[in-house]
């Protein structure tokens, strides 16, 4: 443990960030729950907008005549734009303010998602998603950077789990309301359903957060953000932690990008009930709020290696054709990889002492990146080569996902605040 003196407060930091207190909103404070409450609204927005075709692929293919690779464009347009636009939003966020960007970016998603279901062609719905993902940056952008600016680095692992169990909320409803509404009416209604729950949640969040009492204007320069940037990729832990982001949402969108094709053709799902399989969200709504107080008792190092150990004990499972095997193995691959981002995500945002929003919006750009990137070419491995070959595929990044967690995890203790 390292005790650091810096004016009249004490600095309690374990080894590698684990634990830093430095003031902030702590665990039953009115303003601490309107905060968690308010970024689990944003986060079921946002995570709602983001992935919201990803359930209706199926139905995408049979309406416009698409290749599954093609209507995984949808999805990956989104996600792609997303991680162009991390960056900026998050270097935006430092001189206006994060709450602000959260708030307009969230409502410009919405207003974007709401034209969607008038698209005549697949290309021009691809299009769209790529304007909302580009809409929608600034909300993960920035709600990390926001609590951990905001929250006692005591509490910040389980404030940022919450966060994260909003956005594993928002992605499951987001699946699952298209997919409900399927059973019933066309795409067009279930994209249309989706929007007015995502502003529901947008509305909820600009009425309940509170206003940032700890965020102090940074003056933007190319040369002071180019800084910054190049400071944070030249650490070698910071650096593991966004390979990390990058091959395990490549990995896990992936395997629900797909999982709907899976389920109708080789086990005769219906489209509702294919799309369905996304209440397996649930686990990892579960399974990210437990992280956070697990980190905090038994370090960060420990948890994050059990959320990728448990992605890859769970893909052999995936493989074996049978539908209850290939749930139960989605199911504990859904767990481990929600444990992993949350510590990940947290733990970029407590080794960040300095330029937070552009280490967070680096961390994201990587994770998005991987979600596009990755997410094209397994469709490519899956059209041609099938779905064991593409889960093998996908097992390459796991792997190569768990060596750079075992790296972070012996380098964690290097002090990140030179």
């Amino acid at each position: 443990m390292t005790l650091l003196a810096k004016g009249t407060s004490t600095e309690a930091k374990l080894e590698g960030g684990d634990m830093v207190d430095q003031g902030g909103l702590r665990r039953g404070d009115p303003d601490y729950r309107r905060a968690v409450i308010a970024l689990f609204a944003m986060g079921l927005a946002s995570f709602n907008a983001i992935y919201c075709t990803q359930a209706l692929m199926p139905a995408l293919s049979d309406y416009f005549g698409a290749t599954p690779a093609m209507s995984a464009w949808t999805v990956s347009a989104a996600t792609g734009m997303l991680a162009l636009a991390i960056l900026p939003a998050s270097i935006l966020s430092e001189r206006f303010g994060r709450g602000r960007v959260m708030v307009i970016s969230s409502l410009l998603a919405v207003t974007v998602g709401a034209l969607l279901p008038f698209a005549p062609t697949i290309e021009w719905l691809i299009v769209g998603r790529a304007l909302q993902g580009l809409a929608v940056a600034g909300v993960p952008a920035t709600a990390m950077a926001y609590l951990a600016d905001e929250i006692n680095g005591i509490d910040l692992p389980r404030a940022m789990g919450q966060y994260i169990a909003g956005t594993s909320l928002g992605g499951l409803l987001s699946r699952l309301i298209p997919a409900g509404v399927l059973e019933f009416e066309s795409w067009r209604w279930g994209l249309g359903i989706n929007m007015i729950f995502a502003g529901s949640c947008a509305i909820l969040t600009v009425l309940l957060m509170p206003k940032q009492k700890r965020f102090t204007p940074k003056k933007l320069t190319i040369k002071s953000e180019i800084k910054a940037v190049w400071r944070h990729l030249t650490n070698p832990t910071m650096l593991g932690l966004f390979a990390i982001a990058f091959l395990l949402m490549g990995a896990f969108v992936s395997l629900y990008d797909y999982l709907g094709y899976r389920l109708a053709d080789d086990f005769g799902f219906s489209p509702g009930l294919a799309g369905s399989v996304f209440i397996l969200y649930l686990v990892g709504t579960f399974t990210s709020g437990w992280a956070g107080g697990a980190a905090v008792k038994a370090g960060r190092a420990k948890i994050l290696m059990l959320g990728i150990t448990s992605c890859l004990i769970a893909l052999p499972l995936i493989t074996i054709n049978s539908p209850v095997t290939t749930i139960m193995g989605t199911a504990i691959f859904t767990g481990g990889f929600f444990i992993a981002h949350s510590i990940a995500s947290g733990w970029v945002g407590a080794l960040a002492r300095k330029d937070r929003a552009e280490a967070t919006g680096m961390y994201l750009t990587a994770y998005y990146l991987g979600s596009s990137i990755v997410g094209v070419v397994s469709g490519l491995v899956f059209h041609d080569w099938g779905w064991t070959a593409m889960i093998i595929f996908l097992a390459v990044s796991v792997i190569a996902a768990a060596l750079t967690g075992i790296y972070v995890a012996r380098n964690a203790g290097r002090q990140y605040s030179k």
